[in-house]
This record gives structure tokens, sequence and C-alpha cells, in this order.
């Protein structure tokens, strides 16, 4: 119960993240933070053994080093570089790949989308956040894809899967 408990404040804290970077282009550090901690409390009730904790915590290290270096070369923000290993922590070495390819993939999609549109007229009476996310020279809002590479990678995470079935969020 505990699990899906988290499991379920795992997505909600997810599309907060994505709601927030659309909004704004920033994740907060907090949000990061309840990401990351929450994965470490599921981690520690998951009943699992200490070395299947351990490539978790293995894989969200790997993840921090990689985006860290993407936020070094100005292809991350600094709140998509701190969200990609808070996710990571949940999806461990079972579910990153999937993780990582929706990730990509709608990510790739927000930037093709996000270049056009920046050469399209604006509405008019657009909102704020509108056209603070089509300004040239902005980033596109990276927790969009890596909120969607969560939920799909969720489907294949021991640690959110079965939780996920029961809370009747996948098939």
């Amino acid at each position: 119960m505990l699990l899906t408990i988290a499991a379920l404040a795992f997505v909600a804290l997810c599309l907060f993240g994505a709601l927030t970077d659309i909004a704004s282009l920033t994740i907060p550090n907090w949000l990061n933070l309840s990401i990351a901690g929450l994965g470490l409390s599921a981690l520690a009730i998951s009943g699992f053994e200490l070395s299947t904790i351990g490539w978790h915590l293995g894989v969200a290290a790997l993840a921090f080093v990689g985006s860290f270096l993407l936020f070094t070369f100005g292809v991350f923000g600094g709140g998509d570089a701190k969200m990609i290993p808070a996710v990571a922590l949940w999806m461990g070495p079972v579910a990153i790949v999937p993780f990582l390819f929706w990730m990509a993939l709608v990510g790739g999609l927000l930037a093709l989308i996000g270049t056009l549109a920046k050469y399209a007229p604006l509405p008019e009476g657009a909102p704020v956040w509108v056209s603070n996310t089509l300004s040239k020279g902005e980033g596109v809002p990276y927790g969009v894809a890596i909120c969607a590479g969560a939920i799909m990678g969720a489907m294949q995470s021991p640690l959110l899967a079965g939780s996920m079935s029961l809370a009747g969020l996948t098939g």
C-alpha cells in the first residue's frame, strides 16, 4: 500500500514538474529533492535485496554524471539535469533504457515543435507562459519529456510497475 502511494506521488510530482517547466521553463530544486527522497524511501520499504538497491543508486549516480555533463555543455537546464537522476533512481537498471528512449523521443519532438513554433506568429491574447516558452533563444520545457519518459519507463520499473497496475494506471 505504501509503495502504491509513493508511486502515485512520484507520478504526481513528475506531472507537476512538467507543468511548472511549461509555465516558467524552470523545475524547482524542492521538486527534484522530493522525487529523489521519495525514491530513496520507496527503495527502503520495497523489500529489495541490497544489491538491487545498489543498482538503483548506481543508475542514478550515472544519470547524475551524464546530466551534469549535458548541463555543462548547455544541452539541459539545471532543473532538467537534476530531475533526470531523481527519476533514474526510480527506474533502476531494468527501466533506465525505456525511460531514456521515451525521454529522448518526446524531447526531440518538443525541440522540433518549439523550433517551428518560434517562426510562427504568436496568437493574439496568448497566455504569458506561451510567449515565454516560445520566445526566440529560450529552450524547450524538457521537464515534459522527462515526465513522459518516467511514465513510460514506470511500466518496466520493478519499483513502480506493480504499484502502477494496482492503482489502475497500466494495462
